[in-house]
């Protein structure tokens, strides 16, 4: 009768290292990849040259307490400047803790300026 322990097995080699470098592929992957699905057709826009080109479209800000804001100006300046320079592409971006009156104002006021279209920009939840 042998009464010796068993010879013991050599340990195996750890799947931990491997298990890291597939998350760190996994995540490569993630972060290169385009999440956006592909336009359905390939379309290259017109080049634009002269005084339309040049015309960039105009954004009125409303602050949270009400202050209008475009490039430099404040206030009622920003409103005349803004009226001066808008044309037919004109955004009003206002913050969502605006008061709902103080953008119906801001709204009247432009069509009474002759504005002929503003776009108020919001964000869908």
């Amino acid at each position: 009768m042998n009464f010796a322990d068993p010879p013991r097995r050599s340990s195996t080699e750890s799947v931990v290292p491997m298990i890291n470098v597939v998350f760190l592929l996994l995540i490569f992957f993630l972060m290169t990849s385009s999440l956006t699905p592909p336009e359905p057709i390939e379309v290259a826009p017109p080049v634009a040259s002269g005084e339309q080109a040049e015309r960039r479209e105009a954004v009125l800000y409303i602050g949270a307490e009400g202050t209008l804001a475009f490039g430099e100006a404040r206030g009622e300046a920003a409103l005349a400047a803004f009226v001066a320079q808008a044309g037919e592409a004109a955004q009003l971006r206002a913050d969502g803790r605006v008061e709902a009156a103080t953008v119906a104002r801001v709204l009247r006021q432009l069509a009474a300026s002759g504005l002929p279209r503003v776009e108020l920009v919001a964000v869908p939840q």
